[in-house]
């Protein structure tokens, strides 16, 4: 069974459009909106996911930066639902101040989408950057991007996006989607996550920006130990204060061995 409206997919946005009730309705029940949630999807597309969330929830608010799918989106929801469409870039919308502005009693935001492939991970961090303002996260990926998320050290799919995110947030992946649930079909397999952020007490990042740093550079040469992919970033002499080998890769650092080493280069 498919649901939502017709439009053609436009292969320059990375539009693959989701059909398959069945996985719809595992979304949507993964997502379980409660009375006083708000609830806002990133590309509703044909509004495949936005009008069972309507239909259960009465208000969802959308980002569509394809301005020719806007009309029959608002058309289509008045029958689901309260519809709040903000024509937009996802990766220019300040979700802090979305969630001031619409936010849940505690001035947060639920946040869900079918996320194009080629923007997943620039969406991803521009939702870290605002995570204190984002309850939770619930998103469809590519299979291969959900695997770095939750990859643990030593995997060799762990690198900048599994350490950044699992320092801010839990990571659960759900279910694996197969390409037939889309129109186009995509030559690769989809999964659901969902990412919790961690309140604020519970993040141990002294500095974001020397944390993103020192992840970024460890990583940015996977090959080259952690004593010459830092070199201008951290000495072996602070990398063994804060506990790591010089001689080791970043592929081998735990999550909170990264935070440990950036922290200790902001208290000197």
């Amino acid at each position: 069974m498919t649901t939502g409206f017709t439009e053609p997919a436009k292969k320059h946005l990375g539009q693959n459009f989701l059909r398959d009730t069945g996985v719809i309705d595992k979304i949507v029940l993964a997502i379980a909106p409660q009375p006083g949630d708000v609830i806002v999807e990133i590309g509703p597309g044909q509004g495949a996911l936005t009008f069972p969330l309507l239909k259960k929830h009465g208000e969802v608010t959308a980002i569509e930066f394809d301005r020719d799918l806007h009309a029959p989106l608002q058309t289509a929801a008045r029958q689901h639902g309260k519809l709040h469409l903000i024509a937009a870039d996802v990766l220019s919308v300040d979700f802090s101040a979305l969630a001031a502005q619409r936010g849940d009693a505690q001035g947060q935001i639920r946040l869900a989408g079918n996320l194009p492939y080629n923007l997943s991970s620039p969406i991803l961090f521009h939702a870290l950057d605002h995570a204190h303002a984002i309850r939770d996260m619930h998103f469809m990926l590519q299979k291969e991007v959900v695997e770095r998320m939750a990859a643990g050290p030593g995997s060799k799919v762990y690198g900048r996006l599994s350490v950044m995110l699992q320092a801010y947030c839990s990571v659960t992946p759900l279910f694996i989607v197969p390409p037939s649930a889309f129109r186009p079909a995509p030559k690769v397999d989809s999964a659901v996550v969902r990412l919790v952020p961690k309140p604020r007490e519970k993040i141990e990042v002294a500095d974001h920006a020397t944390f993103a740093s020192v992840v970024r550079a460890a990583f940015g040469q996977r090959r080259k130990t952690l004593r010459n992919a830092l070199n201008g970033v951290a000495d072996s002499a602070i990398l063994e204060a804060a506990g790591l080998r010089p001689e080791a890769r970043a592929e081998q650092v735990a999550v909170a061995d990264f935070v440990r080493l950036s922290n200790l280069l902001v208290t000197g």
